[in-house]
């Protein structure tokens, strides 16, 4: 298979995070699955990153493993200058905290608490007091101020979804993974969500890694890293959902691999 580099080129800065000679393995013997081979790529700050393939690629498995999710079976994985499988429990626990914010298709809110709360949770959980100015800044920008007090069955799935966004971004993490994110949302509200990450970006510098299978969504992103049998086979600058469509119908559903012009 032809050699893909994936060193991003819009930014001098140090990545935000990156693999190298990513690998993770399932299983044993005959059961065993390679869900990862050999991935290295490098996430740029400050940008907005987008992770597809074909079901089963290693795209889920990817954000897992970035996200210290997951551990790897071999190579590296880092976050800025830390390498994860030098940390021990506690430290990874405290690096998920305080460097990583995630968005995830289920929402995963606290039914019991507000919006408001939902989104101090982590630095609440953290004993931390939210930065008022850049809290201010958030809730405008997700453009909820008047739904603060609501709790989650009280809101719509995109109020949801938002209120979920605000709450990664409210910890300033350096960077947001989010998986699915618009999955469980109608296209309008699916548009909203998108808008906001990609604002995001624009305004505030955030770094965001999304998994999709949505050619849509993907349009709204600076970059995407293109999987398959768990090898890195693509990457796309300056998306469109147009040319991200004409990208993935060049797989080959029987391979799960690109088609050879």
């Amino acid at each position: 298979m032809t050699s893909v580099s994936t060193t991003s080129t819009a930014t001098d800065l140090q990545p935000a995070a990156r693999t190298v000679g990513l690998s993770k393995v399932y299983g044993h013997g005959e059961a065993e699955v390679v869900a990862l081979d050999d991935v290295s790529i490098e996430l740029a700050s400050g940008e907005f990153t987008a992770i597809m393939g074909p079901s089963g690629s290693g795209k889920s498995t990817l954000m897992h493993c970035a996200a210290a999710l997951d551990a790897a079976t071999s190579g590296q994985v880092f976050l800025g200058d830390t390498e994860l499988s030098s940390l021990g429990d506690k430290e990874l626990t405290n690096l998920r905290r305080d460097r990583i914010g995630f968005v995830f298709q289920a929402f995963n809110l606290v039914p019991t608490l507000t919006a408001d709360e939902n989104i101090l949770l982590p630095l609440a959980i953290a004993g931390r007091k939210p930065e008022q100015d850049w809290y201010d800044t958030v809730i405008d920008t997700v453009g909820l101020r008047d739904r603060l007090d609501h709790r989650p069955n009280e809101l719509s799935g995109g109020q949801q979804q938002r209120v979920a966004c605000a709450r990664a971004l409210v910890s300033r993490p350096q960077v947001i993974f989010a998986d699915e994110p618009t999955g469980n949302l109608d296209s309008h509200s699916g548009e909203e969500v998108l808008k906001f990450l990609r604002r995001s970006v624009d305004e505030f510098g955030q770094t965001i890694v999304m998994v999709t299978h949505d050619p849509v969504a993907a349009g709204h992103t600076d970059r995407i890293i293109f999987l398959a049998d768990g090898r890195v086979v693509d990457e796309m600058r300056e998306p469109t959902a147009e040319r991200v469509l004409e990208r993935m119908k060049s797989f080959d559903p029987r391979t799960s691999a690109p088609v050879e012009a």
